[in-house]
């Protein structure tokens, strides 16, 4: 005999015992919808219901005055079921000042530990989570007032053991960042599914904006030992596991990424390092679009170099025709290319100082990367070398 009278409940109970002894995965996602949509809608509160939907989990170094804007942001949701997991990776400026002013307005667990990167201090964060779902943030990121709404608007629509959203650029940051971000998200810079739309490959979600089932995440193990790429492949052994992963399209932040373009390069130029690392662990891994910054990298050296002979043609009277003729051809695909990312910038940001900027942060972005890339190409698949990283010690600061 049920402990509820509730006609919901009643169905909800029932359906789950026909999810129990569901003969395939497509049954089981089918009893899973019924479930969650009574569950959600239902007027009676039942243990099922008090299980809390969302632990937001947040890695944090050295970041006060960003968590205090994500923890602003969190106040301001319209759907209030999560907790939020604080994990401070041995950070020499803290944020449990930051914290406690929090601690009466929000379900808010704070934890401090020695430094050991990102995807461990998420692992941290996620064995003391109680969420039926993880969604795990960088702590550089703010949130729309729907953020959470729209996560379960998504889920509602259609269940998925993991997912993530896309990112944008905030009124309040400043030119250098939103140029930044435009170079992160652009098509023009091979910004990809960071710019909202699946383009060139399936989803793979990353760690500013990403959720996951909490028995999957400890089913898979979390994150991996990587220091950089972490995200990478943990989305990539959810895929190896056959679980659903989906873009939500409208569950997307704010996301500052690096204030300057000298953090930038020491970001980017991992990122290509850990696409090599990716791709010693799991050579399928590797595609076409991942090659196209180390060939604009090798492609702007040549031209560069092109331009440079030309100079030195022009030394020498009797043939300083040939010097222009190699500076023009040396010069050409560079400036097209700096146009078009200026006017395109210029137009998404209606600021002519932006879309300069954006040229910069464009060449900053595809050759960071292709450097690093071929960096670690030739210190791993040539000469051998074990798993590494650079700036190392002072990338967060």
């Amino acid at each position: 005999m049920y402990l509820t009278e509730d006609p919901d409940l009643l169905v909800c109970l029932d359906v789950l015992c026909y999810f129990i002894h569901a003969k395939s995965r497509e049954e089981e996602c089918y009893f899973e919808r019924i479930i969650y949509q009574i569950t959600c809608h239902s007027r009676t509160k039942c243990y099922l219901c008090n299980i809390m939907k969302y632990s937001i989990i947040v890695p944090v170094f050295n970041r006060p005055d960003e968590v205090e804007e994500l923890l602003e942001s969190l106040l301001s949701q319209e759907e209030k079921d999560f907790e939020v997991v604080i994990v401070e990776d041995g950070s020499q400026v803290p944020c449990k000042e930051v914290c406690d002013k929090y601690a009466d307005k929000l379900d808010l667990h704070y934890y401090s530990k020695e430094n050991s990167g990102p995807g461990q201090s998420r692992n941290y964060g996620a064995e003391r989570a109680k969420g039926e779902y993880l969604l795990i943030l960088d702590s550089d990121v703010v949130l729309p007032k729907g953020y959470i709404r729209a996560v379960s608007e998504e889920l509602k629509r259609e269940p998925a053991d993991a997912f993530g959203g896309p990112d944008s650029a905030h009124e309040s940051f400043t030119d250098t960042q939103k140029a930044i971000s435009y170079s992160m998200t652009s098509f023009f810079t091979t910004g990809g599914i960071r710019g909202g739309k699946k383009k060139l490959d399936k989803f793979y979600p990353r760690s500013f904006n990403m959720g996951i089932r909490r028995d999957v995440y400890q089913e898979l193990g979390g994150f991996s030992k990587m220091r950089f790429g972490e995200d990478i492949d943990f989305s990539i052994r959810i895929f190896k596991a056959g679980k659903r992963c989906r873009l939500f399209p409208e569950a997307w932040v704010w996301h500052k990424r690096r204030t300057d373009f000298r953090k930038f390069w020491k970001q980017v130029y991992n990122s290509g390092i850990a696409r090599i690392n990716l791709y010693k662990k799991y050579p399928e891994s590797l595609k076409l679009v991942h090659l196209l910054p180390m060939v604009f990298t090798v492609g702007t050296a040549l031209l560069v170099l092109m331009i440079l002979f030309g100079l030195f043609l022009q030394l020498f009277p009797i043939i300083n025709v040939f010097g222009s003729v190699f500076i023009m051809m040396g010069l050409m695909p560079l400036v097209l290319y700096s146009v078009i990312i200026c006017v395109d910038s210029t137009m998404q940001n209606n600021s002519l100082n932006i879309g300069l900027l954006s040229i910069e942060a464009a060449f900053i972005q595809l050759t960071g990367y292709g450097c690093g890339f071929i960096s670690a190409w030739w210190k791993r698949c040539v000469c051998g070398m074990d798993e590494f990283a650079a700036y190392e010690k002072n990338f967060y600061k």
